[in-house]
């Protein structure tokens, strides 16, 4: 480009850091601003499969595959479809050498992404309270402790809430009708070595009529436990969420039926449950093109958290990164972004939408309606 472009990233999640990593690794500099106070103000949340020909071309364009590679557990690829009496359907064991969509904790991969980040690329504790956009095609991003700065470009990488969104669309974050309650263990194959041994190495599955209950491993001998069903957002009427053995019983008496051994992944937790609604934004969601600011990730597409969303992100990030890289203006390159970003997300909502369909219908269900997903 002929002059240096002034550009923010707003929100220091997967995404965003890809598109920052990319810009950098280019000679285009870059700030990132996050509410979070420190890297490691909060925890990142469970384990992802970072996919060969989405998250993983993003990471590619990083120049960050083979330490990914090198991190990742591709073993975590094992998966396992169960019914409620806990009689194993399906099975599929990845191939030794098999990296086509291998596990990560989210907080490895968000490290190993700062971790590449030229110093002081990130200012903490700058959470931002909207961004303007400015009638030379600019924009300037306003924080919520005061203060304001200008750039050429706002990337909107905020997520679910995004506060940058705003300026480019009135859209919201509407409530999909699923729930998702989730548990923890620790040193599972020390301490519940028939809960590490039902699970396996990757993801076990179990379903019955409207009610699912998805384990995942993550690293360090952790499991985290999702119960997943459709309710209103005050399912806990009348129950204190803080009241785990009160949650505890809520949750089995929705799951009677189901194997001992499913119940034990509610009853045998570690710590207070968590409990998660999923929110979509609409499908598809667009925009009018606004000079200075642009969206990607969940801030541009919130689906539900089936497997895609992180992915794309990442993907969105190195997108965009490299449309600023190749055209000779911003508003070009977020233009030619934008046109591929919003119809593959478009696409990928719809995808999504019928995942979560399945994962948690709203009608019962039989074995017959289980996607053939495994292998």
């Amino acid at each position: 480009m002929s002059t240096t472009p002034r550009i923010a990233i707003v929100g220091g999640g997967l995404g965003g850091l890809v598109c920052a990593r990319v810009l950098q690794r280019h000679g285009v500099s870059v700030t990132v601003f996050e509410r979070e106070a420190t890297a490691d103000s909060r925890s990142q949340g469970g384990t992802l499969d970072i996919r060969e020909d989405t998250g993983q071309v993003g990471l590619r364009a990083a120049g960050l595959l083979d330490e990914f590679l090198a991190l990742s557990r591709p073993e975590g690829q094992e998966s396992r479809l169960m019914d409620r009496s806990a009689t194993l359907l399906r099975h599929h064991l990845p191939e030794p050498g098999d990296t086509g969509a291998p596990e990560i904790d989210r907080g490895h991969l968000r490290t190993l992404l700062l971790d590449s980040l030229t110093p002081g690329s990130v200012r903490w504790d700058h959470a931002v309270e909207k961004a303007v956009p400015l009638p030379e095609g600019t924009a300037r991003l306003e924080f919520a402790h005061g203060g304001a700065e200008e750039f050429d470009l706002v990337v909107g990488a905020d997520g679910a809430w995004s506060r940058v969104r705003r300026a480019l669309s009135d859209a919201q974050p509407a409530y999909s009708g699923v729930m998702f309650v989730e548990g923890r263990f620790n040193d599972v194959d020390r301490r519940f070595p028939a809960i590490a041994e039902q699970v396996g190495q990757g993801m076990m599955w179990a379903k019955a009529g409207r009610l699912s209950v998805v384990a995942q491993r993550n690293a360090g001998a952790h499991i985290r436990v999702y119960s997943a069903f459709r309710g209103p957002l005050d399912w806990h009427e009348g129950l204190d969420l803080a009241d785990t053995a009160a949650v505890r019983a809520r949750l089995l008496g929705m799951y009677e039926g189901f194997d001992e051994s499913l119940l034990d992944l509610m009853r045998a937790n570690d710590g207070a449950f968590t409990h998660w609604p999923v929110y979509v934004l609409p499908v598809p969601h667009t925009w009018n093109r606004v000079p200075g600011v642009t969206l990607l990730g969940d801030a541009a597409h919130l689906m539900p958290p089936v497997g895609v969303g992180a992915n794309l992100a990442m993907l969105d990030g190195a997108e965009l990164a490299q449309a600023v890289i190749d055209r000779p203006g911003i508003d070009e390159a977020v233009a030619a972004y934008e046109k591929v970003m919003l119809a593959r997300s478009a696409d990928q909502a719809a995808v999504t939408a019928d995942m979560l369909a399945t994962l948690v219908p709203d009608t019962d269900s039989t074995e017959a309606d289980f996607p053939d997903f495994l292998g």
